[in-house]
């Protein structure tokens, strides 16, 4: 048996690797039916937020929240959070979860209504990584 590491796998292997693991889970537990989601928020041509994520096996996955500078504390991420758990919950999601380091980002969070269920300290140095979730 041979091993290899790399900080430059082939595309290919890692879409191996993705279709292996798909195929045990959806034998395992059944299928994801996973499903990508996205909300932007623009000015013109401008994006000034967005969200991006996917839902499977009845949970909406938040992956990249972000508000441009210039539309912080105008409540978007508040409406992008909103409008991801609606699509969500048209495709009969029961839960959300997402993950934040930066302290601002987590009280919105919790406004929003998400409780932290984990949390791992000095990742990044200095800040805690929370992990939050939300019932549908």
């Amino acid at each position: 048996m041979d091993i290899e590491v790399t900080d430059t796998p082939q595309a290919e292997v890692l879409a191996a690797l993705g279709a292996e693991l798909t195929a045990f889970n959806a034998q395992d537990v059944g299928p994801s039916g996973r499903q990508a989601v996205a909300v932007f928020m623009r000015e013109g041509e401008t994006l000034l937020a967005g969200l991006n994520g996917y839902t499977a096996w009845g949970w909406l996955y938040v992956q990249w929240l972000w508000v441009a500078q210039s539309a912080r504390g105008q409540g978007c991420a508040a409406t992008l959070l909103e409008r991801a758990e609606a699509e969500a919950k048209a495709r009969g999601c029961h839960g959300a979860y997402i993950d934040t380091f930066n302290p601002v980002a987590l009280k919105v969070y919790e406004r929003q209504g998400y409780t932290v269920f984990g949390a791992l300290p000095e990742f990044p140095q200095g800040r805690t990584r929370s992990f939050l979730q939300k019932a549908l």
